[in-house]
């Protein structure tokens, strides 16, 4: 191997815009996201509901049904 043309590798702390942090390995120490696995909707079961609820408001408008009863 050649010397100096691998970067440095760190022990990096991933912290998410909800405040989860966690730790992995990367050439940067410390790394900010917007998404993490404890609030994007696939990881929390809520991507399903979401699924269901534009299904019941296409039917809904598609028959005429208003929701505010």
């Amino acid at each position: 191997m050649k010397e100096g043309l691998h970067p440095e590798y760190h022990q990096a702390t991933v912290t998410c815009n909800c405040g989860n942090t966690f730790v992995t390995g990367s050439t940067k120490k410390e790394i900010h996201v917007e998404i993490c696995s404890k609030c994007h909707s696939f990881y929390t079961g809520q991507q399903k509901s979401a699924a269901a609820r534009g299904r019941i408001d296409k039917f809904n408008k598609k028959y005429g049904i208003s929701a505010d009863k």
